[in-house]
């Protein structure tokens, strides 16, 4: 089963076709869904049909229990999910490009606390986005369960995330905080790896770098000592519809942890992923 640790959140999703008007109107489209990169793998992988579970808080208000309700819909493992505080929400702002631009209020999605082992029951993967991993109790814990789940032999899956959280936090902070949690696999997009430092990237993981429509690139760490790491790019499929880049890079993510051999056939496991952003990216939306 792939665990995902992160925020549950009100995503409102805000689609405008040309300049916005500064201090006047500007016409939009505007739309609510459920958001927060971990629930978004979690969403994923559940429509895929792969036993999944989600780790996160969430407010105790009528917001929090739809998202809830919504995420267990998809067929995810919500039970461990705690309730406490105002649900958070994201801002997306989505130009005529299709790219976006997010205004984030966490809220209490960055409070989780008092982990128990029990959450990791059943886990073969850990998937943490970095957005878990800088901010409140939260972060304490989400490092708690990286190390419970080291410990059980379960893989750890991190994802960058985001470049403004990188430069807020402190780049040479995060460097040494990946480090630290010893991942077996890292995925960024183009920026975050170029920000972050492709060669920085942990020797002994699996790198997965996005690379929007052009290829991602994937580095396989050596077998031995006397052996070179290996380097493949793996082609995205052909797609000229896109409506929409939010949550693209976390339904690749969750392509690809769910394909079943992912560890040791990554090449493999990114066609799944390519195939399963596609869905999001064309409007697949579930």
């Amino acid at each position: 089963m792939l665990a995902t640790l992160g925020d549950l959140v009100d995503d409102i999703v805000v689609h405008f076709a040309g300049p916005i008007n500064v201090a006047t109107d500007t016409p939009a489209i505007v739309s609510r869904r459920r958001g927060g990169s971990a629930a978004n793998v979690a969403a994923t992988a559940g429509v895929l049909g792969q036993p999944v579970r989600f780790l996160g808080q969430i407010g105790s208000d009528a917001v929090g229990t739809v998202l809830v309700t919504e995420l267990g819909a998809a067929g995810v493992d919500t039970q461990f999910v705690q309730r406490s505080g105002s649900t958070g929400t994201v801002v997306v702002l989505v130009g005529p490009d299709a790219e976006r631009s997010m205004l984030t209020d966490r809220r209490t999605c960055a409070e989780l606390a008092d982990p128990h082992p029990q959450w990791l029951d059943g886990i073969a993967t850990l998937h943490v986005p970095l957005y878990s991993l800088i901010e409140g109790a939260t972060a304490f814990t989400a490092v708690t369960l990286i190390d419970w789940a080291r410990d059980r032999g379960i893989a750890i899956s991190l994802d960058l995330s985001s470049t403004a959280l990188m430069a807020s936090a402190g780049l040479d902070n995060v460097r040494a905080l990946v480090v630290r949690l010893r991942p077996n696999i890292v995925f960024a997009n183009r920026s975050e790896a170029d920000m972050f430092g492709f060669d920085r990237l942990p020797a002994d993981a699996i790198a997965v770098v996005k690379n929007g429509p052009e290829p991602a690139l994937i580095r396989v760490p050596a077998e031995a000592e006397t052996t070179d790491d290996e380097t493949y790019t793996v082609p995205t499929t052909g797609i000229t519809d896109v409506t929409d880049t939010t949550g693209a890079g976390d339904a690749f993510a969750a392509g690809f942890l769910t394909f079943h051999r992912w560890r040791y056939n990554p090449t493999e496991a990114c066609v799944h992923a390519h195939r399963t952003a596609r869905r999001i990216l064309t409007g697949e939306r579930r």
